[in-house]
């Protein structure tokens, strides 16, 4: 097989996702001396760069953006407020991509990583297989002396289940396009984030007539989101992901919060949730306080669970759904060699950055640790 092609090649590291926490370990992984494209190989499931970012909707401009922080050794730079923010990020993301050389190969969506050992070059080597997924339905496999998975949430939608069923349309955030698309229908926003606030908000700004669900009161935040804050939150998710606990929800940690826009929403009455659902019905929903409503569709803002369906073959899974977390909040305890960036903790663009930066140096040292464990063993059946 020719390496060069991707087939069966050879890698230190491979990054999964080129998102905020993949592109920064890429970053750091070339930093520390690494080659994009020979030591390293990073793979992205989209066709163009972005992220998620990349999949989100016109409506969704720039200055309605809780805050992009800046990759490593870059900056964003002025945007237009009321450019939508997914092309501001897709350029920004790409102008990144090409200025520090990061070589990121796309579409290629990975499918398999598994633990492997056998012969390469005529070498014996352990580390990792993956298997990637082409747009035409070819197949690249690596073998990687460690990886680096940075595949966020985008493609896991959570549904939650009720009782019953409706007959009419139904989406999740991920397939929302326009408001556009809901003139003249009656639309359930079901969800307490701050995607389903912004859902809300902007059908309503648009003519559409909205209703909005949420299983608990809405969590208003009123006091100012600051760095202590922050790092609160960050402490509380990290002692749920080093207990092998899935993440909570954003808002369950940060709260929703209180702009001039969304003060003057509740006034009149358009953020102003309906409570719990009971129960879906073929025209519309029962709510737990036993009233109904009439809807032509229900857009679940329900929030996303981590993508790792590639990681299955590594029996990471906690029973709970989580993933045991080192200290380090990167390293996967049950699969040395392994780390999660965009996790956690590092969820935020900020997070992500200093994620990235931390699984390099660890992805750095292992493989180093490794190498010379080979080279011990090398020397001593020479002896």
């Amino acid at each position: 097989m020719n390496p060069s092609a991707g087939q069966g090649a050879r890698r230190r590291v491979v990054v999964i996702g080129a998102g905020q926490a993949g592109l920064s370990a890429a970053y750091f992984l070339v930093r520390a001396g690494l080659r994009p494209g020979i030591d390293v190989g990073v793979l992205d499931a989209n066709p163009t760069p972005g992220g998620a970012w990349s999949h989100r909707w016109d409506a969704l401009t720039f200055d309605h953006v809780n805050g992009l922080h800046d990759l490593p050794g870059s900056s964003l730079g002025d945007a237009a407020p009321d450019e939508p923010a997914r092309e501001v990020v897709k350029r920004y993301y790409g102008r990144f991509e090409r200025d520090k050389g990061l070589d990121v190969q796309r579409p290629w969506r990975v499918r398999s990583v598994e633990s492997a050992e056998g012969e390469m070059d005529g070498e014996h080597t352990t580390g990792f297989r993956v298997v990637a997924e082409g747009p035409e339905g070819d197949s690249r496999e690596y073998l990687a002396g460690a990886i680096i998975s940075g595949t966020g949430t985008w493609d896991q939608p959570y549904v939650p289940w009720y009782r019953g069923a409706f007959d009419g349309k139904q989406l999740t955030t991920r397939d929302f396009t326009e408001p556009d698309d809901f003139l003249g229908r009656r639309v359930l926003v079901v969800g307490g984030g701050i995607s389903a606030v912004q859902f809300v908000q902007l059908l309503d700004e648009n003519g559409v007539d909205t209703l909005w669900s949420t299983r608990t009161e809405p969590r208003w935040r009123e006091c100012p989101f600051d760095t202590e804050a922050g790092l609160g939150v960050e402490n509380r998710v990290a002692a749920r992901t080093r207990a092998g606990l899935r993440p909570r929800s954003v808002v369950a940690e940060t709260g929703l919060p209180t702009t001039p826009s969304v003060l003057d929403a509740i006034d009149r009455g358009v953020l102003v949730s309906r409570g719990p659902l009971g129960a879906l019905t073929a025209d519309g929903v029962d709510f737990a306080d036993g009233t109904h409503e009439a809807v032509d569709a229900i857009l679940w803002a329900t929030g996303f669970r981590a993508s790792l369906s590639h990681l299955a073959p590594l029996g990471v899974r906690e029973r709970s759904g989580g993933v045991l977390m080192a200290d380090d909040d990167v390293s996967v305890l049950k699969a040395p060699g392994l780390f999660l960036v965009g996790y956690g903790r590092s969820a935020s663009t900020l997070g992500a950055t200093r994620a990235g930066r931390r699984a390099a140096r660890a992805a750095v040292r292992y493989t180093s640790l490794e190498r010379d464990a080979k080279d011990r063993k090398s020397l001593s059946s020479l002896s």
